[in-house]
């Protein structure tokens, strides 16, 4: 059996959590907030996915589309910037659900953030980034911007377990790196992958880290390695979805366990 269709799932949540008012596309937040990822960073938190990850740490609020409030990029970018200003960051991003839901929010918040020293990290699963070459292209045209593409695992197999999403649309991922590097965005610098490994053999990495290197070798070399952390609420999920991570850490960074 087939598994979703995330573009069709997306479209279906993307009414969701975006209006528009006056002409401006408003996108659901649930939180504001600093913290220590990347040495310091100002996180917006926004509401709805086009995946279902088993391992989600955010699935509260990225699997549902009532949750939290709508704002202007205007009023996110006066959150955010205050956020980092105010803590001393040099960085900013959306996170907890996937940001290109909402293209023109986004890039009228890229658009503001373009006029300050702030650095722009966008962490997006890539799907229609991949579909979209002309995504690619828009995003190339901002001079602060990090683009984190975030694999689900590293084969169609694993794609499909961890998220729920039928395994042909793993490809998108890979195409999105590649769209990106065609619109001129320098690999490993302007853009790289991350990838979840919690649920990956070695061999599949190594597999994995060949097939980046084709796309251009120094994204084999900028792979940012993620591993569930067992928070309550993900450890809760994981249980209902039967998964159980070869490699997790527990909040304070200590590895709980291998299989």
């Amino acid at each position: 059996m087939p598994g979703l269709d995330p573009f069709k799932l997306g479209e279906e949540v993307r009414k969701q959590v975006t209006r528009v008012r006056g002409g401006v596309e408003e996108r659901r937040y649930y939180r504001f907030r600093g913290g220590r990822w990347y040495g310091g960073i100002a996180t917006g938190d926004v509401v709805g996915c086009n995946l279902r990850c088993k391992f989600c740490w955010s699935w509260r609020f990225s699997y549902y589309t009532d949750r939290g409030e709508f704002y202007s990029p205007l009023r996110v970018f006066h959150t955010l910037r205050d956020i980092a200003v105010r803590r001393g960051y040099k960085y900013v991003r959306l996170s907890g659900g996937e940001p290109t839901l909402s293209w023109r929010h986004l890039v009228e918040l890229l658009r503001l953030f373009s006029e300050t020293n702030l650095i722009f990290i966008l962490e997006t699963n890539g799907l229609l980034i991949g579909k979209y070459e002309e995504y690619a292209r828009e995003l190339a045209g901002f001079p602060n911007i990090a683009v984190r593409v975030s694999f689900k695992g590293t084969t169609p197999e694993e794609f499909e377990l961890l998220t729920g999403a039928d395994r042909s649309f793993f490809e998108y991922q890979f195409k999105a790196l590649e769209n990106l590097f065609n619109a001129g965005l320098k690999p490993g610098e302007d853009f790289y992958p991350a990838v979840m490994l919690s649920f990956s053999s070695r061999d599949n990495y190594n597999s994995f880290k060949k097939r980046l290197s084709q796309i251009h070798p120094a994204l084999a070399e900028s792979i940012d390695e993620e591993y569930v952390i067992l928070y309550p609420h993900v450890v809760e999920l994981l249980k209902k979805s039967g998964l159980k991570p070869r490699v997790a850490y527990k909040p304070d960074g200590v590895p709980d366990f291998m299989i």
